[in-house]
């Protein structure tokens, strides 16, 4: 069986590193679930067939987590010691609070634009590319362990992502 002690990379065996290779992610997940599939433990005991679903789920958490360049960032921040997800009485440089304001004036504008696609599109590529800025960040502060002021990039990301969806979310409304 697997140690669930283990951090999420160690489990995959891959590098403690922003960068993950999706291909070879994938490979380990699938190998790793293969072996810890609980229908491989209907003939055992209840409490190996619960140990095999609790191994399941930690797998899935740490596939989850590796997959997505925000939930990483904030998990190799975790793992030095920072929580990103709980904190809540955080200061953001207001430069970048007017930013995503003007941003969310964007959003809502765009929907009643003339050609609301195209203004979407326009915006969603504006926010991306600061998005791909940001993770670009994270990583060199990461890797110059900076870790508090990539606590601060995770923020950004944050703001930015939550921003990425709700643009998705207006194009999907206006294919409606």
């Amino acid at each position: 069986m697997i140690d669930i002690k283990q951090n999420y990379f160690e489990l995959l065996a891959l590098p403690v590193s922003f960068q993950v290779d999706g291909a070879l992610l994938s490979a380990r997940y699938r190998e790793l679930q293969k072996v810890l599939h609980p229908d491989r433990f209907a003939h055992l005991s209840e409490r190996e067939r619960r140990l095999s679903e609790q191994y399941t789920a930690f797998l899935n958490e740490a596939q989850t987590t590796l997959k997505s360049p925000l939930k990483r960032a904030q998990y190799l921040l975790y793992l030095q010691g920072l929580d990103t997800l709980s904190e809540t009485s955080v200061i953001m440089e207001s430069a970048f609070l007017m930013r995503q304001m003007m941003l969310r004036e964007e959003l809502e504008e765009a929907g009643s634009a003339v050609d609301p696609e195209s203004a979407l599109g326009s915006l969603s590529e504006e926010v991306s590319a600061e998005l791909r800025g940001q993770r670009q960040q994270f990583e060199a502060q990461y890797i110059a362990s900076e870790f508090e002021s990539a606590a601060g990039t995770v923020r950004k990301m944050q703001f930015l992502e939550k921003l990425v969806l709700e643009i998705e979310a207006l194009e999907d409304e206006l294919l409606d």
